[in-house]
C-alpha cells in the first residue's frame, strides 16, 4: 500500500496546493499536454500548471509553471489550449482589480524537453505572453473562462473541414453570467457573434447559472452526421452539476437536438474540459469518431473549502482531475469509456485497483462491489440493480450522512460494471459507458480489495481484477 494513500497514483494532482479545474489539454501524437489551475497555498493567487505523459494519460511528469501572475493580476484561471506551428497558444483568464479579460501566450517549441526546475513554482521560460485578445465589447464586460477550437470553413457543409477560430467564453457578474460566442481568422484578432441562444428546449431554466461551456465535434455512430456537443456546468444550490447538450452550433444559435444531460451521476465531477490536437494526430477520416475529455473531481466547483480536505491537512494537496474519458456519440446520447492501457497502468501502481464484470442483472436482483479499507471495513458500496446503478459514501466517517448518489439504467442485452480505484478516487462505468459515477472515498490506509456479491437471479458471467503487481505475483524460476 501506498504510503501516501490519499494521493491518487494515475490520475493528476498538484504536487502541493490546491487544484482549482483543468485549464487545457492538447494530444500532440502520443505525448499528451495537461494544463491545470492551481494554488501553491490555498491563500495563494491561481497560476497555471502543466505536466506532460507519453504513451498513454496515465504517468504525468510535472514542468515549470506555464503562467503565473504578474503587474496587477490577482489570479490567472482557466481557459484553453491549441496548437499553433510548432509550438502552443494559451487563452487564459487575466484576473485584476478592474476585472477579468482573456489573453493569450505561447510555446515556441512543443516537442523542446519540459525544463523542471529545482525551484517547484519556477515558470517555464518558453512561455511568452502575447496579450490582451478580449475584453470589454459591445456592451459585455468581465471576458474569462474561454474555450477555442478549429471553426467550419462554412457552416453549410461540415465535410470541407475547418478555417479559423471558434471561442465560447462567459461574460458578466458571477451571479448572473452570460456564456457568448467569437470568432477569429488567425486566434489574435477576435469578433464578437453575441450571446449564446438555444433553439429548442435546452433542458434548463433561462435563470440556470451556467458556467465552464465548452465544445467538441461528434459523429454520431447512429446517422453519420456530424454534431456539436456543447459541455457546460450549472450551479444549483451549492452543488455543480455538469451535462451535455448535442445540436447545431450556428453563429450564436444553438439548435437542440438532446436537451441537457448529466455527463456523471456521482458525487465528485464538474468543469469537464475537450481535448485539442495537433494537425496529424488524428487521421482526418477518424477525427470526429472519438473525443477525449476530463473534469474536476469535486462536486461543489468554485464554493469549495480545501481546508475540509484531508489530503491537505495530511499530504499538503487538494482536489484531483478525472481519468480521461474517451467519448463516442450513439443516436444522440453520450457514452464514456476508460482509455486503453489503463489496466495494465494500474499493475504498476503500488496502490490502485480495478474490478470490471460482465453479468446478467434482472429487475429485483443486484451486484454488489463493497470497497474496502487497509483494516478491511467497508469504504464505500457500490450496487448494479439491473435497472438502476448506486454508489453509497455514507458508511464511511468522512461522508456521514451523506446522500446515495443514483440513477436509473436503460434495459440492454448485457449489463457490465468496471470500478477503477486510485488513491481517494472511485470512478465507475456501468452498461457500455452508457452511465458514470465519480466520487472521491478517503479510505483510511487506502483500499485493500473491491468484494463481489451477487443477490437473487444476478449472475456474473465473466470478470477481471488488476491491482498491484508485488515480487509475490511474479513467476518463480529455479536455478
Amino acid at each position: 500500500m501506498s504510503p501516501s494513500h490519499h494521493r491518487p497514483e494515475l490520475h493528476v494532482t498538484p504536487e502541493s496546493g490546491v487544484l482549482d479545474a483543468p485549464a487545457g489539454v492538447l494530444l500532440d501524437g502520443e505525448t499528451w499536454h495537461l494544463f491545470h489551475q492551481y494554488r501553491p497555498t490555498p491563500d495563494s493567487p491561481a497560476r497555471w500548471a502543466h505536466v506532460v505523459s507519453e504513451d498513454g494519460p496515465f504517468d504525468w511528469e510535472i514542468c515549470d509553471d506555464a503562467l503565473v501572475p504578474v503587474g496587477g493580476e490577482t489570479a490567472l484561471r482557466a481557459g484553453a489550449v491549441v496548437a499553433n506551428g510548432e509550438g502552443l497558444d494559451l487563452y487564459f483568464t487575466s484576473v485584476t482589480a478592474a476585472g477579468t479579460s482573456i489573453q493569450v501566450a505561447h510555446l515556441a517549441e512543443l516537442g523542446e524537453a519540459c525544463p523542471v526546475a529545482d525551484d517547484e513554482f519556477a515558470m517555464d521560460h518558453r512561455v511568452q505572453r502575447i496579450g490582451d485578445v478580449v475584453s470589454d465589447i459591445d456592451g459585455h464586460s468581465r471576458f474569462r473562462s474561454p474555450c477555442v477550437v478549429p471553426d467550419w470553413e462554412t457552416a453549410d457543409d461540415r465535410h470541407l473541414g475547418h478555417s479559423g477560430w471558434l471561442m465560447l467564453a462567459v461574460t458578466g457578474h458571477g451571479d448572473s453570467p452570460t456564456p457568448v460566442v467569437l470568432t477569429s481568422p488567425d486566434g489574435r484578432s477576435w469578433d464578437f457573434t453575441g450571446a449564446l441562444e438555444f433553439e429548442g428546449d435546452p433542458g434548463f431554466d433561462a435563470t440556470t447559472i451556467l458556467v465552464g461551456p465548452r465544445i467538441l465535434r461528434l459523429r454520431d455512430e447512429v446517422d453519420g452526421n456530424i454534431y456539436d456537443i456543447l459541455l457546460v456546468t450549472l450551479e444549483s444550490d451549492g452543488i455543480d452539476i455538469s451535462g451535455y447538450l448535442v445540436g447545431t452550433l450556428r453563429e450564436a444559435t444553438f439548435t437542440v437536438r438532446t436537451p441537457f444531460t448529466r455527463l456523471d451521476h456521482g458525487h465528485d465531477f464538474t468543469r469537464p474540459r475537450n481535448t485539442n490536437v495537433t494537425p496529424g494526430t488524428v487521421p482526418e477520416e477518424n477525427r470526429y469518431q472519438q473525443s477525449v475529455l476530463f473534469g474536476l473531481l469535486n462536486g461543489v466547483g468554485r464554493r469549495d473549502d480545501p481546508n475540509r480536505h484531508p489530503s491537505l491537512a495530511a499530504e499538503n494537496w487538494a482536489n484531483a482531475l478525472s481519468l480521461p474519458r474517451v467519448v463516442t456519440l450513439q443516436g444522440g446520447l453520450i457514452f464514456q469509456t476508460p482509455p486503453a492501457g489503463l489496466p495494465d497502468a494500474i499493475s504498476r501502481t503500488d496502490g490502485a485497483r480495478s474490478w470490471t464484470g460482465l453479468c446478467e442483472i434482472p429487475v429485483g436482483s443486484s451486484l454488489t462491489a463493497t470497497l474496502l479499507d487497509a483494516a478491511g471495513n467497508p469504504a464505500a458500496v457500490i450496487t448494479h440493480a439491473g435497472d438502476r446503478l448506486s454508489l453509497d459514501r455514507s458508511m464511511n466517517a468522512r461522508y456521514s450522512g451523506d446522500p446515495v448518489a443514483g440513477t436509473g439504467l436503460a434495459e440492454g442485452d448485457t449489463d457490465s460494471l468496471s470500478i477503477f480505484v486510485d488513491g481517494s478516487t472511485v470512478e465507475v462505468f456501468a452498461d457500455g459507458g452508457a452511465v458514470t459515477m465519480a466520487s472521491r472515498v478517503y479510505f483510511e490506509g487506502g483500499c485493500s480489495a473491491i468484494h463481489v456479491e451477487t443477490d437473487g437471479e444476478a449472475v456474473l458471467e465473466r470478470h477481471w481484477e488488476r491491482g498491484p503487481v508485488t515480487s509475490g505475483d511474479l513467476p518463480h524460476y529455479d536455478s
